[in-house]
């Protein structure tokens, strides 16, 4: 495990493969840690330099009081990556992790040299679909609608066939510091990427799980149709977390997407 301060954060992050040219960051859900990427991380190998974090108010970053801002998410990653001298990068964002890339990615291209935009979108839900569920959470807790969450998170097959592994992303999830969980709803209740997502000059390309409740199939298309240039797919057999549930898939669209650049 490894430690730092960037933009005023006290941030938990891994970096392996620091030799390798080319590098890949991820950014996470809303309610992750770094660990929903050890799979595709493993299935990578050396291919590239690792960099994976918990965002401020998950895992082991610092939680301060909300609301943050999608400028705070995206300081964060950037002081990050320029902190462990990382730019041109392929970063992989997922859900409100794709928010914060494409953020980055209009703030800084130089560190931000293409982008994988996984089950995410320019605006995700509404501003009062996440002040209902901020409400919800000081009310009861993130236990309260945790079951609901993962109905979304993840597909019929996987919820029916691994309950051990539902159990334990289940206790990810509610495990989330409290202030830090509701910190990152006010950021996606207040965040509109539609005209950012327009001026994105970037490789991009988005994907999709078939079975995504929390950001469908359409709603990624309709992302990817503003960006310029950007291509779309659809990950079979997985909900909102590819990540978890086929990690060879991503890995192997990561690992094609870093040779072609490579090889550019």
């Amino acid at each position: 495990m490894a430690f730092g301060r960037f933009n005023h954060q006290i941030l938990h992050f891994r970096d392996n493969n620091p030799e390798a040219r080319q590098a890949i960051v991820f950014v996470n859900a809303l309610g992750t840690e770094l660990g929903i990427w050890d799979q595709v991380a493993a299935l990578l190998g050396g291919a590239a330099r690792l960099l994976r974090y918990d965002l401020r108010g998950q895992g082991l970053s610092d939680a301060p009081p909300g609301p943050y801002s999608i400028a705070d998410h995206a300081g964060d990653l950037g002081a990050l990556m320029a902190a462990r001298g990382i730019r041109g990068a392929l970063v992989v964002g997922l859900s409100v992790g794709g928010l914060v890339a494409q953020a980055l990615a209009a703030q800084r291209p130089d560190l931000a040299g293409s982008l994988m935009l996984c089950d995410t979108a320019h605006r995700i839900g509404t501003a009062e679909m996440w002040q209902a569920r901020i409400d919800a959470i000081r009310t009861g807790g993130i236990a309260s609608i945790a079951d609901a969450i993962l109905e979304r998170w993840f597909s019929r097959t996987f919820r029916e066939n691994s309950p051990a592994e539902l159990a334990g992303y289940r206790n990810m999830l509610v495990r989330t510091p409290l202030e830090g969980y509701l910190g990152t709803c006010a950021t996606l209740r207040d965040t509109d990427l539609t005209e950012t997502a327009r001026t994105l000059r970037q490789p991009v390309h988005c994907l999709v799980g078939a079975e995504d409740g929390a950001t469908p199939p359409d709603l990624v298309r309709s992302m990817s149709a503003l960006i310029p240039g950007a291509t779309f797919e659809i990950v079979p057999g997985a909900g909102h977390l590819p990540c978890i549930e086929r990690p060879d898939w991503l890995a192997a669209r990561i690992g094609s997407l870093v040779k072609e650049k490579s090889v550019a």
